[in-house]
């Protein structure tokens, strides 16, 4: 695949998982909604299905749409290094899009909201309680699960070669990526909101702090943006090097 491609594709895929994504957010949120104070499940479930959409979309470039992921399959042997960098600037630059968009949809409700100061963890994730060791340890945990599944599940074994699971219809091999990410959130998206997804959180973050006009918006946080960076790329790292240790036994 060309490197134009990638990139487009990996853009499109992750614009639709960050619109969709913080959209949820957005409609818990913000008041004036159908959706206002729908709960922490409704989100996990928005966010397991924009998965599913984003993945979809982008199943040309083996819809990636995470760094943590694309490093983790470059370790493993499945993407090839020269590739990364392509892979990267699309789910960044696609993450940046769909927080624009999002605020697009939601724009009458951003202007009404009584509390704009509080309208950053409709892009961005945040932890409960902040440490930073053990929300470093929370977010490789978790995308650990996530990239390990992805490397060691039946679907790994059964996608073609160029990384699309092949379960008839290739679209419907992401849904097992999306019911572990639901459970991610459900289980372990409690201490820190689960980025799991570097572009997921940085490029919603660089969107809201110095594009999307919400008057009297907070800062962005740019203490703890790191965490969810940094973090998920650790724990795909150790998922792939789990995976080749065990690749290697068999």
């Amino acid at each position: 695949m060309s490197a134009g491609a990638i990139i487009v594709w990996e853009l499109l895929g992750t614009a639709a998982l960050i619109l969709l994504g913080n959209g949820v957010v957005a409609n818990h949120v913000l008041r004036k909604n159908n959706g206002h104070n729908a709960g922490f499940l409704f989100i996990n479930f928005g966010w397991a299905f924009a998965v599913f959409t984003g993945a979809s979309i982008a199943a040309p470039s083996g819809a990636h749409l995470n760094p943590a992921v694309t490093l983790g399959l470059a370790i493993a042997d499945k993407t090839k290094w020269a590739d990364v960098p392509l892979y990267f600037i699309g789910q960044f630059a696609g993450a940046i899009l769909g927080a624009v968009l999002c605020w697009a949809a939601y724009k009458l409700q951003f202007d009404d909201h009584p509390e704009p100061e509080n309208t950053l963890g409709i892009f961005s994730t945040a932890p409960q309680i902040a440490n930073t060791a053990w929300n470093l340890v929370t977010e490789i945990i978790g995308t650990f699960v996530l990239v390990a599944w992805i490397l060691l599940s039946p679907v790994a074994a059964k996608a073609s070669a160029d990384g699309v699971p092949t379960f008839g219809n290739s679209a419907l091999g992401y849904a097992g990526v999306s019911f572990v990410v639901l459970v991610i959130g459900t289980s372990l998206g409690g201490p820190t909101g689960y980025a799991i997804n570097p572009a997921r959180d940085l490029g919603p973050r660089i969107a809201y702090a110095f594009l999307l006009p919400i008057k009297n918006k907070a800062n962005a946080n740019w203490g703890y943006s790191w965490i969810p960076v940094v973090g998920p790329l650790v724990g795909g790292a150790l998922a792939a090097l789990v995976y080749l240790a065990v690749h290697n036994l068999t």
